[in-house]
């Protein structure tokens, strides 16, 4: 069997890599890791939260349209400050679910609102889930 270790990038499609980098950085507060050209003039650009060992490669390509549900969900000490905080600083951001709430649809799943969570959206209408860690 091949060892497999955890991931370390995921894929955001995005229509503008510095547009998305500066929200991903300004908004989120993530850190820029990578930025290079490669290949035939091909950028990478790399974001991620302070410390965390799995990062999102924001990729620009026509073959890989943006606003999507990444199926992503980062997680919070706080939900209500961070959904303040986000929406303060231009995100998309939905309302907060919690226990008892009616179960909503995203990414394939049934969400029932178990722990408080939100839905936020990038300035290219990706989605992410943004959770309350316990």
């Amino acid at each position: 069997m091949p060892q497999i270790t955890p991931a370390t990038t995921v894929f955001v499609p995005v229509s503008d890599q510095d547009r998305a980098a500066g929200f991903y950085v300004e908004a989120l507060g993530l850190e820029k890791t990578a930025d290079f050209t490669y290949g035939d003039g091909e950028r990478w650009v790399e974001v991620g939260p302070p410390g965390a060992t799995m990062h999102m490669a924001l990729t620009a390509r026509d073959d890989a349209p943006a606003g999507v549900e990444t199926g992503l969900a980062f997680s919070t000490p706080d939900v209500e400050r961070a959904r303040a905080e986000l929406q303060q600083r231009g995100a998309s951001v939905d309302e907060i679910l919690r226990e008892g709430d009616p179960p909503v649809a995203w990414a394939g799943a049934t969400l029932a609102g178990t722990p408080a969570m939100f839905t936020f959206r990038d300035p290219d209408g990706n989605s992410f889930l943004l959770v309350e860690a316990a």
